[in-house]
């Protein structure tokens, strides 16, 4: 789930009004068949596929606009970074060919021993992640051993610190780490990836260093059952006071209690969920006119702090759903489909008691898509596949470009205004969260399955 729930920088564009954007009348709308939808989906993964193949085959990612490159971890390395991230959606849409050239690549090309700072949020979900999917996919040893190679690289930040919540940075050489100062969605987002890790290779360190870094965090909880964002790992301390789950950045941090308690089944993972949600659920809903959505506060006061809502928090009707609080999940999907129909693609950050755009860009986020395919596994409602195809159609007009699909600059226009890149995660998460909603997948158990924040399904694939 998402990138979740990914590391987020706010942009600095100015707040303008929200515009008023014609829709076709909710009666009007017809959806295909669940299968033909699902061959619409990989026709599209396998354009942006195909893309990427013939721009930037090896490296992180492709820039479809300009046809060059993009390295995102560290500038001048590549680590494959697309093609760790696809291994699994080319597995469950049967794509076999390109799985077996991908794993190739990374069993030849794939230099982990590189003197360079990685982040090691986005390491983990992403490389550690991606590999870890794709031996659940493949079945291939190769993989576990490089996913455990790269989680050793970074698992300094977590056994360097004084606290046991994780520095930001390591370099994957030295394992010099750095960066005290981290967000909660960065502390927590690695038991999934680490747990998985402990329960394939039998050494309960990396789950132990997860659970501790959540320790870490939930010891400096407020009396009132919430948490704040910011938290220096040195210090054990939060930094400042405001409160703004379910937005990043601290979004994963809360889904990742209910997924380890789903994958683990460790009650202390699904009691710290119920007693922040309860907190969260008490202090900053917020019911509007235009909808159910949640209020940043103070977290020691519950006082109101702001009613700014990031497109990454999206997720969490889904997760609000899957814990049992399905009614307030469902109301708050509804809020973001008024957003959805509104401008077609969901702007990165708005505020929803004034309906002003101060980011109005898309970075192909599938938080919204993320939402759709748990709540349509978790209630079979027709709704929830009809909200996604509307979203898929909207990525199809408005983002496909000759060489794949591009980021939107600014969803309000039309056309709308386009950037310059396809984000490695869109392998992981947009295409294969659509195209398991319709196509009855036979390697995928629609059942019972784990993915994590940035789409790796970890469990569920079958072989």
């Amino acid at each position: 789930m998402r990138a979740a729930r990914k590391s987020f920088l706010l942009g600095a564009a100015a707040a303008v009004a929200a515009p008023r954007i014609a829709r076709a009348a909710p009666a009007a709308f017809r959806r295909p068949a669940p299968k033909a939808v699902a061959q619409l989906v990989r026709t599209e993964f396998r354009h942006a596929w195909n893309g990427y193949k013939l721009v930037a085959w090896g490296r992180d990612e492709v820039k479809p606009v300009s046809g060059t490159t993009n390295d995102f971890f560290v500038d001048g390395r590549t680590f494959g970074l697309s093609i760790v991230e696809a291994l699994d959606t080319l597995y469950v849409m049967e794509l076999d060919d390109d799985l077996a050239r991908c794993v190739r690549w990374i069993d030849q090309h794939l230099e982990l021993d590189v003197d360079a700072d990685v982040q090691m949020f986005e390491w983990v979900i992403r490389i550690v992640g991606g590999l870890l999917a794709g031996h659940a996919a493949t079945g291939e040893r190769m993989l576990l051993d490089r996913a455990r190679e790269a989680a050793d690289r970074v698992f300094p930040c977590f056994a360097k610190s004084p606290t046991g919540a994780p520095y930001r940075y390591a370099n994957l050489r030295t394992g010099a780490v750095r960066e005290p100062l981290m967000n909660l969605a960065e502390i927590g987002s690695n038991v999934l990836e680490f747990g998985e890790l402990s329960r394939l290779t039998g050494d309960p360190k990396y789950l132990a260093a997860s659970r501790r870094a959540y320790e870490a965090v939930l010891a400096k909880r407020s009396p009132l059952g919430l948490l704040a964002t910011y938290f220096d790992v040195e210090k054990g301390a939060f930094t400042k006071s405001v409160d703004v789950a379910p937005n990043p950045p601290v979004d994963s941090f809360y889904e990742y209690l209910w997924g380890a308690w789903e994958m683990f089944g460790d009650a202390a993972y699904r009691d710290w969920y119920r007693v922040l949600t309860d907190a969260i659920l008490k202090y900053q809903v917020d019911r509007t006119s235009g909808g159910l959505w949640f209020r940043q506060v103070d977290y020691l006061s519950g006082a109101p702090a702001g009613t700014r809502q990031v497109e990454l928090a999206a997720f969490y009707a889904e997760l609000l759903a899957r814990g049992g609080d399905r009614a307030i999940g469902e109301a708050y999907f509804d809020s973001w489909t008024s957003i959805s129909d509104r401008y077609g693609i969901i702007p990165e950050v708005f505020d929803y008691a004034s309906g002003t755009v101060s980011t109005p860009s898309n970075e192909l986020r599938p938080e919204y898509a993320n939402a759709a395919f748990d709540l349509w596994f978790l209630t079979r409602e027709q709704k929830y596949r009809d909200a996604a195809y509307r979203h898929f159609l909207a990525l199809r007009e408005h983002c496909r470009v000759a060489n794949g699909y591009t980021i939107v600059d600014d969803v309000r226009p039309r056309p709308m205004k386009l950037g310059d890149v396809f984000p490695a995660y869109s392998f992981a998460e947009n295409f294969k969260y659509l195209y398991l909603m319709f196509a009855d997948a036979p390697r995928f158990d629609g059942d019972r399955h784990s993915l994590s924040t940035e789409g790796k399904v970890l469990r569920g694939l079958r072989r």
